[in-house]
């Protein structure tokens, strides 16, 4: 059953207007009228490897340092986060994580500890009883190390219950959340967890419906945007998730994150995100590399301290500034190739080699003026060498935990960059036929060895590498 939007509008309006009135605990307001965001952070929410302590206590001191006031330890590939949610952590691994509360305090940073119990959770009858306990006893162990905030997630399950898990939330809300002195506000994320699937048509969903209007309005729900990975929230956007969410919704932003795209590097700043403030919170979900990850979280930290005078390019050239100093222009050359993140369902992120791509499209506008393709051509490779001495720069210069991060898409650069260069070369010398000869073995060779590696790295697209294949084709080179 599916209820229209105009029909439930009203009746989710006093809910609106609690959340808009909520405060979360610890003096921190849910929504204020201008920025900063009050609940900032990093989420650790991504599938693939978790990271390992010293990037978690690495990441906290980087969220102290850019005033990120929270981060949440959600690693989907944590058994004990999701498909091992009821039982106890071992002690090696609660040792950990007091040592992880105890930096986050340190830097002021609010420990966020979420559980993803949906692949088996019960909510009716003895069983669902049990795993409220269950729950319970979860959250009490983490109380007890010190954790004061708790987030509890239903994403990327295929059982869609709304009325079930808002009353499992709510009466975690009521039996442990408010008896727990210094709680503050319980955080969810919805299984409809993005406004295209929430609504169709402008008619919501039934699970959307049931779980916006069953849940307690002292609950942070969070989303990811029109889609789960989008290129932005316009701030329109955002006004009609909230209404027809009947409260302000918390932001789940999927970059710098690469988990649905393991082979390309997210090294771009982040954009297009509302301007007008009255976010109660959002949280930037990382990729597995935790030291690469950090150039995008630095312009995230930037934009929730104040989104509405965030300008992205000059926050990314601030954070390679400060992140890799003297390498900062070779850094920012490369990570300019490696910024765009695109499949079927999926896209976001800037255009990869925006100036090296014009300088291409001028070579190929050029085709039936030698002398000005000449001139397009000499500028095409001047870029080509100039990114290359950047990427052997950064493989001999920066730090090993960095470089063993980047080094398979740097090797990737550097082989279709001399593919490049080997076709010009080609197309450039096509009347003379020995010397032809032998730049298309080389040629050839080079191409193949670039497409024996595309798989495992991916980088420049539509610019390096796309030129590569018109190469290629131009040449009739298959």
């Amino acid at each position: 059953m599916t209820y229209t939007v105009s029909k439930i509008r009203r009746q989710l309006l006093l809910g609106m207007l609690g959340g808009l009135t909520m405060i979360m605990a610890g003096g921190i307001p849910a929504v204020v009228s201008a920025a900063p965001i009050p609940l900032r952070g990093v989420v650790e929410g991504f599938y693939g490897t978790p990271w390992q302590q010293t990037e978690r206590l690495d990441i906290l001191a980087f969220c102290g340092k850019h005033q990120l006031n929270a981060y949440i330890y959600a690693p989907k590939d944590d058994p004990y986060h999701r498909a091992k949610w009821r039982e106890p952590y071992p002690a090696d691994k609660m040792a950990e994580l007091s040592s992880l509360v105890q930096a986050a305090k340190s830097q002021n940073v609010r420990f966020v500890f979420a559980v993803s119990p949906g692949l088996d959770v019960h909510f009716s009858g003895l069983a669902g009883y049990k795993d409220k306990l269950a729950m319970e006893t979860k959250l009490s162990a983490m109380y007890d190390l010190g954790v004061r905030d708790f987030a509890i997630f239903f994403d990327d399950i295929k059982e869609k219950d709304g009325k079930g898990q808002a009353k499992f939330l709510n009466w975690l809300d009521e039996h442990f959340i408010k008896t727990h002195p210094g709680t503050a506000s319980l955080i969810t994320v919805p299984t409809e967890y993005f406004f295209q699937d929430m609504q169709q048509n402008g008619t919501m969903k039934s699970y959307s419906y049931d779980f916006s209007t069953t849940l307690s309005p002292d609950i942070l729900v969070l989303y990811t945007g029109e889609q789960v990975v989008g290129e932005g929230i316009m701030d329109t956007q955002l006004s009609a998730a909230d209404q027809l969410y009947g409260r302000k919704l918390g932001i789940w932003w999927n970059y710098p994150v690469t988990d649905y795209m393991k082979n390309k590097l997210a090294l771009g700043p982040i954009e297009k995100l509302p301007r007008q403030g009255n976010i109660p919170a959002i949280f930037f979900n990382p990729m597995e590399h935790e030291q690469l990850s950090k150039i995008a979280l630095a312009t995230g930290a930037d934009y929730a301290l104040d989104p509405a005078g965030y300008q992205s390019q000059q926050s990314w050239e601030k954070a390679i500034r400060e992140q890799y100093g003297v390498l900062a222009p070779a850094m920012q050359q490369v990570a300019g190739q490696s910024q765009h993140l695109e499949n079927n369902w999926a896209k976001v992120g800037r255009p990869d080699g925006a100036a090296l791509r014009k300088c291409m499209d001028a070579y190929w506008q050029a085709a039936g003026d030698s002398q000005k393709q000449q001139k397009a051509a000499q500028e095409v490779r001047q870029q080509l060498e100039s990114l290359s001495q950047s990427v052997q720069q950064l493989q001999s210069a920066l730090p090993a935990a960095t470089l063993k991060e980047c080094q398979p898409q740097l090797q990737q650069l550097l082989r279709i960059i001399a593919a490049d260069q080997s076709g010009l070369a080609l197309l450039s010398t096509h009347s003379h036929k020995a010397v032809s000869s032998d730049l298309r073995q080389t040629f050839e060779s080079q191409l193949s060895d670039v497409r024996a590696h595309d798989k495992e790295a991916v980088i420049s697209e539509t610019a390096a590498r796309a030129f590569l294949n018109e190469l290629a084709a131009a040449a009739g080179v298959q």
